[in-house]
């Protein structure tokens, strides 16, 4: 597959997705439910998307000790994890269309940015392949 977002507009696009996932609730009009999953969720996963970003090791980090490729990783774990949770939790009667756009965003984001190791394969460092191992 081919990687077809910028690690800058990934970047930018972290911090963007954070704050909507944080106040998704209020955007999309579903706090009407006291508490649960429908409403939790997405702001947990917001603030862990934003934590992350500011830890990340791209442009916009800011202390820059998280690494990348763990960030793609979590990225489409959890974007999986939020395009599935209104069945998971049962509460798809309430709402799941911004779970689904925002999950399959962060899953995408996460898959098909420059860099990332769903889209583009690790490098080989032995020439030899496996008897060149065995030889040494």
């Amino acid at each position: 597959m081919k990687s077809f977002i910028s690690p800058t507009l990934y970047a930018g696009l972290n911090y963007v997705v954070a704050i909507v996932l944080i106040a998704s609730p209020w955007l999309f009009g579903f706090e009407g439910h006291k508490i649960g999953a429908a409403l939790l969720l997405p702001m947990i996963l917001g603030w862990f998307q934003l934590i992350m970003a500011i830890f990340s090791n791209h442009q916009f980090g800011f202390i820059k000790q998280f690494p990348m490729q763990m960030h793609f990783f979590l990225d489409v774990f959890g974007g999986s994890f939020l395009f599935c949770s209104p069945w998971i939790y049962d509460y798809a009667h309430v709402t799941y269309w911004p779970q689904v756009i925002l999950g399959g965003l962060l899953v995408i984001m996460g898959a098909f940015t420059k860099g990332s190791r769903f889209s583009t394969p690790a490098p080989h460092h032995h020439d030899k392949g496996l008897a060149g191992i065995i030889e040494e």
